[in-house]
C-alpha cells in the first residue's frame, strides 16, 4: 500500500528568528519600597496622633463638665444662703446663671419663681394694715392688694386679687403674677392639708400650683401623703389588710396627717388591733400576736383587744412543759435461803 503524502503541508524546519524574545522582568527600584514603608509609618503614626488627640478631647470636657457640676453646686447654695438673709438680687442673679447653663439643674427653677415672689413684695411694715374694702378698679390697684395679702398669708385673698388681675389685664407683669399664683396655691394646698384636715382641697390646690412651677419635695411628700390617706380611709371597715398597709406608709412620714377625724397614727392604731382580732378569730394566733405587739407600741389595747392579745400569746408561744424525775421506787429481796438453827 503506497503512502500518499502529496496532500500533506510539508514540516517547516524550526527557525530561531520565528520566535519573540523573552524580555527580562525589571525589579522595583529599592527606593520605592523605601518611600512606601516611610509613608505607611506616617499613616500609622498620624492615625495614633489623632486617636490620642479625641481622648484627650473627651478627657479635658469630661473634666470641664465636673468643674462646671461643682461650680453651679456652689453657686445653689450661695444662693440658699441668699434667699435665707433677704438678699434676693443676688440669688435671683445665681440661680438665673444656673439654669442658663444648666436648665435641668434640681430646684433651681423653683427657687427662681420662689425669689422672684419674694422680691416683688414690699418691705412689711411693722403693723400691716389691710383696707377693709379693696379698690379693684385696676390692675395696678389689684397687684398691690395681692402683694398684701400675700404679706398678711390670706392665700384665698390673694388668689381672688390675683383672679382679678387676669380678668382685668392678662398680659400685666405676667412673670411676677405667675410666681405669686404660685406661691399663693401651693402654700394654701399646704395649709388646707397640715391645719384643717381638707386633703382633697389641699391636693387640688398643690395640683394647681405645679402649673406655675416644680413643686418642692415638702409639698410633693405631703401630696403622696393625702392621697395614701384618702384611699386608705376608703377601706376603713372594709378591708382591715388593707387599711393598714396605707395607714402604716402614711404615720411613718405624716403621723399627724388628718381628715378632720383622726390622725395617720390613730388610724394606724386602730387598724392595727381590728386586723389582729379578725387574725385571732381566723385561729391565726402568731399573726394576730404580731399585730397587738405593733399597737401596744402606739397605746393601751382595748379590754376585748387586750384578752386576745394574751391568748394569741399564750397560744404563739406555749409554756414549755417541765418534765418531773420519775421516782424509782426500791424494794428488798427476802432472803430465798431459810436459815438452819445450830
Amino acid at each position: 500500500m503506497s503512502e500518499q503524502t502529496g496532500n500533506t503541508q510539508p514540516i517547516q524546519p524550526y527557525k530561531e528568528d520565528d520566535t519573540q524574545p523573552i524580555k527580562p522582568v525589571k525589579k522595583t527600584p529599592r527606593w520605592r519600597s523605601i518611600l512606601t514603608s516611610i509613608l505607611g509609618f506616617l499613616l500609622l503614626v498620624g492615625l495614633g496622633g489623632f486617636g490620642g488627640y479625641s481622648s484627650g478631647i473627651g478627657t479635658r470636657k469630661a473634666a470641664e463638665d465636673a468643674i462646671i457640676s461643682q461650680q453651679l453646686s456652689e453657686q445653689f447654695s450661695f444662693a440658699l444662703v441668699d434667699i435665707e438673709f433677704g438678699r434676693y438680687e443676688n440669688a435671683r442673679q445665681r440661680l438665673e446663671f444656673i439654669i442658663k447653663n444648666d436648665p435641668g439643674f434640681p430646684g433651681a427653677q423653683g427657687k427662681l419663681t420662689e425669689v422672684l415672689v419674694l422680691s416683688s413684695i414690699p418691705t412689711p411694715a411693722p403693723t400691716p394694715t389691710l383696707t377693709a374694702t379693696p379698690d379693684f378698679s385696676g390692675a395696678e390697684n389689684a397687684f398691690q392688694r395681692a402683694q398684701q395679702l400675700i404679706l398678711a398669708q390670706d392665700w384665698p385673698g390673694a388668689l381672688t386679687a390675683l383672679d382679678t388681675i387676669r380678668k382685668l389685664d392678662k398680659s400685666y407683669k405676667t412673670a411676677q403674677v405667675d410666681g405669686m399664683y404660685y406661691f399663693a396655691l401651693r402654700n394654701y394646698g399646704y395649709d388646707l392639708i397640715t391645719k384643717q384636715g381638707n386633703l382633697e382641697g389641699g391636693i387640688y390646690h398643690l395640683t394647681l400650683a405645679e402649673r406655675f412651677g416644680p413643686l418642692d419635695h415638702t409639698a410633693i411628700g405631703l401630696r403622696e401623703g393625702a392621697r395614701a390617706y384618702i384611699t386608705g380611709a376608703s377601706f376603713w371597715e372594709l378591708d382591715w389588710r388593707q387599711t393598714l398597709t396605707y395607714f402604716a406608709e402614711v404615720s411613718a412620714g405624716w403621723p399627724s396627717l388628718w381628715d378632720g377625724t383622726m390622725t395617720a397614727s390613730q388610724r394606724y392604731f386602730i387598724a392595727s388591733m381590728r386586723y389582729g382580732d379578725e387574725l385571732f378569730l381566723r385561729q391565726e394566733y402568731c399573726a394576730a400576736n404580731e399585730q397587738y405587739q405593733n399597737a401596744s407600741a402606739m397605746g393601751a389595747l382595748e379590754a376585748g383587744s387586750a384578752k386576745n392579745a394574751n391568748e394569741a400569746f399564750q397560744q404563739c408561744y406555749p409554756p414549755t412543759a417541765i418534765i418531773e424525775p420519775t421516782a424509782i421506787a426500791t424494794t428488798e429481796t427476802a432472803p430465798t435461803e431459810t436459815p438452819t438453827t445450830p
